[in-house]
């Protein structure tokens, strides 16, 4: 029994109203995952990835099943989850479609690196995971998607980037002294 009863006109969307609510409290770095291979070039903003094992290494993302670009992972299965400093938060806007760039001019910047199976991997990012999805389960409106690394760049400066209360923020890496 919830200690917070639903108010009597409420509903699913209240449900979900709510779920999405808490999930916006739910800081998370911020990726571009990209893609490339006979079913085109794309790549999209995300803060769903998460981490599933190191042997063999293995990550999840999630994307929604209605997304046009949903096909295009798919259909390529080789990626790039780019995990962003802060100091690419504008990267972070293109791929989220906040700043009316077409994907053809977002990967025309001069910030991408062709990886494996000529998927772009974002030279400046804290870490580029390449792999490819092995598995993907639909639950609900997404696409849990598997991803098997083969290849990994790790940068040894930069801040992170996270999503936290629907906004990006900066948050620097702890001080080294000598």
């Amino acid at each position: 029994m919830s200690s917070n009863p639903l108010p009597a006109e409420s509903g699913i969307d209240y449900e979900r109203q709510q779920f999405r609510q808490a999930m916006a409290h739910l800081g998370a770095a911020v990726n571009v995952i990209t893609t490339a291979g006979s079913h085109g070039c794309c790549g999209i903003t995300a803060s769903a990835v998460c981490s599933v094992t190191d042997a063999p290494p293995t990550l999840l993302i999630c994307l929604n099943r209605s997304s046009a670009m949903h096909a295009v992972f798919d259909g390529n299965r080789n990626v790039c989850v780019n995990v962003l400093p802060a100091s690419l938060e504008s990267i972070a806007r293109h791929f989220a479609g906040m700043t009316g760039l077409s994907m053809e001019e977002r990967f025309q910047l001069p910030v991408w690196d062709e990886g494996e199976h000529g998927v772009p991997v974002l030279r400046g990012a804290l870490a580029s995971l390449q792999g490819k999805i092995v598995e993907a389960k639909e639950v609900g409106s997404h696409s849990v998607m598997f991803v098997e690394t083969t290849a990994i760049r790790v940068r040894a400066d930069g801040d992170s980037l996270i999503y936290f209360d629907r906004n990006f923020h900066r948050v620097p890496r702890a001080w080294k002294g000598q």
